[in-house]
């Protein structure tokens, strides 16, 4: 047995289900780089976007049944902490997905096996591939097994993300929004790197990179916050 072929049997060890349709796992743990070349490969973007809907689907339920009295808006709140590429990826990481995925040799060399965004869509074509091998009670099953602990962390205090941060410190001073650019993008298609660069008047400009604009703009506003700060004693 191949180390892959090893990894794919502790996925399903994971998830607590075995596959009929073996092509459709396949495919499901099949990376858009695969089909670089010339060949056809059944990757799975596809899936991707009927997993998405499963996905929203059993969270949806799921927080209706908990508290059948909550508010819409809250309900809302709550629905977008357990559905993003960030929980997606951590629930793929606790089944073991990204060493069952298949990717490029250049998918591979630039990080895509660790990279939350790609995680998160593979996370989605599984769920899908759950969806059609075993119907929605498997998918259901797999979502509140994975999806645990994340409702969890629901009702803990979130501290703000950088972006806001700054925003409301140079509002405080009387000072411009911070005005962000992308000054560079790099990398193929399936794992881009975005330079931006954040700039606040008084302050000056700090540049940070990321695997997707919203990141890179997080991590130089996680800079400018620093150097608002200024160095430790």
């Amino acid at each position: 047995m191949s180390a892959r072929d090893a990894a794919v049997a502790e996925l399903e060890r994971h998830i607590g289900y075995v596959f009929g349709d073996r092509d459709l796992l396949e495919r499901a743990l099949t990376h858009a780089s695969v089909g670089d070349g010339a060949r056809e490969v059944r990757h799975n973007e596809r899936l991707e976007f009927l997993g998405d809907r499963v996905l929203n689907l059993c969270a949806a339920e799921r927080l209706m049944a908990l508290d059948p009295d909550t508010r819409e808006g809250e309900m809302s709140r709550k629905l977008a902490g357990l559905v993003n590429y960030h929980a997606c990826a951590r629930a793929a990481r606790r089944v073991g997905l990204p060493e069952a995925m298949r990717f490029s040799a250049s998918a591979t060399k630039v990080g895509a096996r660790k990279s939350d965004a790609v995680l998160g869509d593979a996370c989605e074509a599984l769920i899908a591939a759950l969806y059609i091998d075993g119907g929605l009670e498997t998918a259901r099953a797999f979502f509140l097994t994975v999806w645990a602990e994340e409702f969890e962390k629901l009702d803990e205090p979130r501290s703000k993300d950088p972006k806001t941060q700054l925003q409301e410190w140079v509002q405080g001073m009387g000072l411009p929004l911070p005005e962000y650019e992308i000054v560079a993008r790099t990398g193929p298609s399936h794992a881009p790197c975005f330079t931006v660069e954040v700039r606040v008047e008084g302050l000056g400009a700090e540049r940070s990179e990321g695997a997707s604009r919203q990141a890179a703009e997080k991590a130089a506003a996680q800079c400018m916050l620093l150097k608002r700060e200024g160095p430790e004693p």
